[in-house]
């Protein structure tokens, strides 16, 4: 089955999309794909083709969302804590992603021309060599792709990923880029392995469990979060429709809390920036008071050399990112 899935809408599916599309529309939709297991029991088939049935139900959901003018999809494919499954299902798994991931590069062309970006977001070291280099591979192949984007949650929870930042930050500070005082909710946000994507509009969660699983739990925290007992892979446009619904109907108080939150850690900066000036003045000027200009310009060169620390630290922590995937098909490459 291929990754991106032609064909139009039915004259019904347009004439809905049309409506929707209307008010407004999420740009980033995130989705927990839960309930393949249960889909193959239900229909008395092996396990793995009910993940086989949920990667179908994903190529075809994209294609929904590229006619709805959904730009970003957010998937969790493999959760950390499915590596204790029983070692056939994850075996199962990995050789259904190494499939996955082949078709993806066999389908780069096409790709291409939808202009689809690929995402892989987790700790890849924890999967199989050749399955890392495969990923990297088509990372690197769809990087400047830039019409729509698909971030594939895998070997992924969401505290790890904030782990894993704050131990970014820790590296930062290490390697003299960063001061402790640079620490901040917004400079953890750009560590994330997300941190190229605005946080999702809309999670959607089927099968009818209603909890979050350790997926998105920062990003999401306001988002609009809708939990459907429909089936992963008999989830429907209709389905996609309902959950956009939804969204529509708590847009005014979801994007309040959003500006709100915004305002909150644009206060909490500046608080921490002026407390930090505050204390360098106070070691460095002999006890003399400061009048309000002098502090003034202090502050401004305070949080314009912060600004220059956090940027240098970014790129160095991008860099550090693009040569794990760099390396990676290097090595297959010469293998």
């Amino acid at each position: 089955m291929s990754w991106i899935r032609e064909g139009e809408l039915n004259l019904l599916e347009r004439f809905s999309a049309n409506v929707l599309k209307a008010g407004p529309m999420p740009k980033h939709v995130a989705f927990i794909m839960d309930g393949n297991r249960r889909f193959a029991r239900k229909k008395n088939m092996e396990c793995l083709k009910g993940h086989m049935q949920g990667f179908n139900k994903l190529a075809e959901t994209l294609r929904w969302c590229k006619h709805l003018n959904i730009q970003e999809v957010t998937v969790y494919a493999f959760s950390i804590e499915n590596f204790k499954r029983t070692k056939e299902e994850v075996d199962g798994l990995m050789e259904l992603a190494r499939q996955k991931f082949v078709k993806l590069l066999e389908e780069r062309e096409n790709l291409k021309k939808h202009g689809v970006c690929i995402r892989v977001l987790g700790d890849l070291n924890m999967l199989p060599l050749d399955l890392q280099q495969l990923i990297a591979k088509s990372v690197l192949t769809t990087k400047s792709h830039n019409q729509c984007f698909l971030n594939v949650c895998f070997s992924y929870t969401s505290r790890y990923e904030i782990t894993n930042a704050v131990r970014e930050m820790a590296w930062g500070v290490e390697e003299g880029l960063l001061k402790a005082s640079d620490v901040s909710e917004s400079l953890l946000n750009e560590c994330l392995y997300s941190n190229n994507s605005p946080n999702p509009d809309l999670l959607i969660r089927t099968s009818g469990e209603v909890r979050l699983s350790d997926f998105l739990l920062w990003q999401s925290s306001h988002s609009c979060i809708v939990f459907q007992s429909v089936l992963w892979p008999e989830y429907s446009f209709w389905n996609l429709c309902e959950a956009i619904l939804r969204y529509q109907l708590n847009y005014k108080s979801i994007q309040k809390a959003r500006d709100l939150n915004r305002e909150q850690q644009t206060l909490m900066q500046l608080e921490s920036d002026c407390a930090c000036v505050a204390d360098l003045l106070q070691n460095h000027g002999n006890g003399k008071p400061v009048d309000a200009q002098r502090r003034q310009e202090a502050l401004q060169h305070y949080i314009s050399c912060r600004e220059e620390r956090i940027q240098d630290f970014l790129q160095a922590l991008k860099h550090k990112r693009d040569s794990y995937f760099s390396d990676l098909w290097r090595e297959d490459a010469s293998s």
